[in-house]
């Protein structure tokens, strides 16, 4: 175990050398760096001297087996901008822990030069930062997938809505055009929606069009109901349209009660069902 008076030491051996350590480093990720313009290369000089400046100050406390210790509060907020940056930038987990890893080349050469003369004290030295920089290697790609995943579900939840737009018709008609199949997840946007949709125009008719649904089951159906008494709770009924013959024998064979509900085989008759509804209607003028 390393002692706080050889931890002391490190910190200073880093800090005495810091110039050096951090010109073989940074040569070492630039090497690394297969596209890069002036921008990012000179940002990856400015975390390189960041994270080492805070590297050193924070070995001088001693807590050299625990990354969770306040005193490495700056080095853990520093990697986790790099990391969540690297993310949102395309970086890979390994290009992202590379970055702390490629650290140990530089700073063990230094240690070795520093006690020649006390080899326990150098293998003890060594052990001890090699062990840290692996912890906040993997440190670096928890941070990195977590940055990730949540990137992965904000456009999942980006597509989700632009699958589901709901379109105005006619004054006080909206239409929901539905492609695809349809889930729990994406139902409960769709809901989300026609609601607001509804909200937001006044509208009292709403068409939920199933023509680009390519199986109806019954979970899709109890979807489907859901969706429509939220709408009635709003103040709007809804027209199902886009009933293919299949559709209607899966509806019939699954014995979903749809009798409350309009549905026509078209959204175009559905549209004149809601015109009707709301009073208006669409005259062809014919040419002379």
């Amino acid at each position: 175990m390393t002692t706080k008076d050889n931890a002391s030491r490190i910190s200073q051996i880093i800090q005495e050398h810091e110039a050096e350590i951090g010109s073989e480093w940074i040569s070492q990720l630039e090497a690394m760096i297969v596209r890069g313009t002036s921008s990012s290369r000179e940002q990856l000089r400015t975390h390189c001297q960041q994270f080492l400046a805070a590297f050193a100050h924070a070995t001088n406390s001693g807590e050299l087996e625990n990354i969770e210790h306040r005193s490495w509060d700056e080095v853990r907020d520093l990697l986790t901008e790099i990391s969540s940056t690297r993310a949102k930038s395309g970086s890979t987990p390994s290009e992202t822990a590379s970055f702390v890893f490629s650290l140990k080349q530089p700073l063990f050469a230094q240690l070795t030069s520093a006690f020649a003369e006390e080899p326990a004290t150098l293998a003890a030295a060594s052990w001890a930062v090699s062990s840290l920089l692996d912890k906040f290697g993997l440190f670096t790609i928890e941070v990195f997938q977590k940055t990730r995943d949540q990137i992965i579900v904000r456009q999942q939840q980006e597509l989700l809505e632009l699958s589901t737009p709901v379109v105005k018709l006619w004054d006080g008609i909206l239409a929901l055009p539905l492609i695809g199949t349809l889930d729990s997840a994406r139902t409960q946007v769709v809901m989300e929606n026609i609601l607001q949709k509804i909200v937001d125009t006044g509208a009292v008719i709403a068409i939920i069009d199933i023509t680009g649904v390519p199986m109806v089951d019954t979970l899709v159906a109890q979807h489907l109901m859901k969706t429509i008494a939220a709408a009635r709770l709003m103040g709007a009924d809804c027209i199902i349209s886009g009933i293919r013959p299949q559709i209607a024998q899966t509806i019939v064979h699954l014995g979903v009660n749809l009798e409350d509900v309009v549905t026509k085989a078209t959204l175009a008759d559905a549209f004149l069902v809601a015109l009707e509804r709301t009073g208006a209607s669409v005259t062809v003028a014919r040419k002379n």
